[in-house]
Parts: C-alpha cells; sequence; structure tokens
C-alpha cells in the first residue's frame, strides 16, 4: 500500500539521501518525492512510498526520523495516480475541455495534483454559493455562511476558523481556496486531519487557477 509522508528536514546536502536508505535498508520503495519548501535552514517534502504487506504505517514514522533532524509531519494512506507533470496535463485536458465541463475537471483532477482530499467549485454572485463541482469525498457546503467568499485572492481556511461546522473542526478539516473563473467564483481544496496547506501550495494553486481561468476560457483546441 502507498503512503504519504511530509517530511521537515534540515535543507542541506545528503539528508534525503540518508532517508531514502533509512527507508530502503527497511524495504521501503519510494515513489515519488515533491520539494514544498526551503527556507530558514529547512525544507518539507512530499514523499510517496510503498510500505510492505507484513509492515504496519508507524513504521514509517520510526525510519523517516531515525536520521537525524528529520520530523514527520503527516502521515497518510495514498491512494491517487502519480504523474511529474501533473499541472501540466490538466491545463492541456481544460483546453480541449467542452463547453461548460470546466468545473468538473477542475473538481475531479486538482486532488491528485495536491495531494489532497477532495476539491470542489463555488460560484455566484451573492450568497448563499452554489457548488458548481465537487469531487469524491467533499463535504456538503450548501447552506454554509462563507465570510471569506467572494475571494480577493487566494487564502488558507485552517481548521480552526470560526465560520466552520463543529464536526468539521473536529474531523480537522483543513482547506485552501483560490478564486477561478471570474467574480463570486472560487476553487476549494481540502483534506481531513490535516496536514494543514502551506503557503508555497496556495501560492502554487492561486497560480494554476490563474493559468486555469485563461486556458478554460479559448476555443477547444
Amino acid at each position: 500500500m502507498s503512503y504519504l509522508l511530509r517530511l521537515v528536514v534540515p535543507d542541506k546536502p545528503g539528508i534525503l539521501g540518508a532517508v531514502a536508505t533509512a527507508l530502503g535498508a527497511a524495504g521501503i520503495d519510494i515513489v515519488s518525492v515533491d520539494v514544498l519548501e526551503r527556507g530558514n535552514g529547512v525544507a518539507v517534502d512530499d514523499v510517496v512510498v510503498d510500505l510492505p504487506r507484513d509492515r504496519v504505517p508507524d513504521s514509517l514514522i520510526t525510519v523517516a526520523q531515525s536520521v537525524p533532524g528529520v520530523e514527520v509531519e503527516s502521515l497518510r494512506p495514498f491512494a491517487g495516480p502519480l504523474d511529474t507533470h501533473r499541472e501540466l496535463e490538466l491545463l492541456d485536458a481544460l483546453a480541449r475541455a467542452a463547453a461548460g465541463t470546466s468545473a468538473k475537471l477542475l473538481a475531479a483532477e486538482l486532488p491528485r495534483v495536491f495531494h489532497s482530499g477532495w476539491a470542489l467549485v463555488l460560484e455566484g454572485t451573492v450568497a448563499p454559493w452554489e457548488v458548481a463541482a465537487a469531487s469524491e469525498a467533499a463535504p456538503a457546503f450548501e447552506g454554509l455562511t462563507l465570510p471569506w467568499m467572494p475571494l480577493s485572492g487566494p487564502r488558507l481556511l485552517p481548521s480552526d476558523d470560526a465560520w466552520l461546522p463543529e464536526r468539521w473542526q473536529e474531523m480537522a478539516i483543513e482547506m485552501m481556496a483560490a478564486p477561478y473563473g471570474g467574480p463570486g467564483c472560487a476553487v476549494v481544496l481540502g483534506r481531513s486531519g490535516g496536514p494543514a496547506f502551506r503557503r508555497s501550495e496556495l501560492l502554487r494553486l492561486a497560480h494554476l487557477t490563474g493559468i486555469a481561468t485563461t486556458v478554460a476560457s479559448l476555443p477547444p483546441a
């Protein structure tokens, strides 16, 4: 089974190699590595690994943190397809999409691009905002008061925000949102149980949705 490890590591040569060596010695294969952030002497990496059937998931934490200075920020199952050109493939698909299908395509594909649990697209001119499209596992936004809409820019929506229903706070649903498609429209990504989205992920989402807005408005290729 595949798992997604989010690691906070010292930003110096050899650290990822040491982690890979430790995991390999334990019979754990690394499938992919995404560098999310670098700065202030540390780096944040998302590492997808294949865990042998005879190993328990918690052993991943033990092995990774056996490397001095390495911390596991989160560990969760990972079941999405892997592709080093996820964003480019999504933009190409948007360019080829039939009219009126862009929102559904974004909601379906963004979770695998950002290793999130779900995505949805909100639209409207005034509250209440309508859900134009949603992926599997997306919670129900209908009837919620969304004080951050309409969005003037990308925004992190942490699980302790006061507007979240109590059950969502208990589930530690972390979210981020970015404008998409015009006034009153936004893309929201979320994951239950964390980890919290980082600023680098938010900026990446804003960049992608900005390009996607332009691509989706072009005539189909």
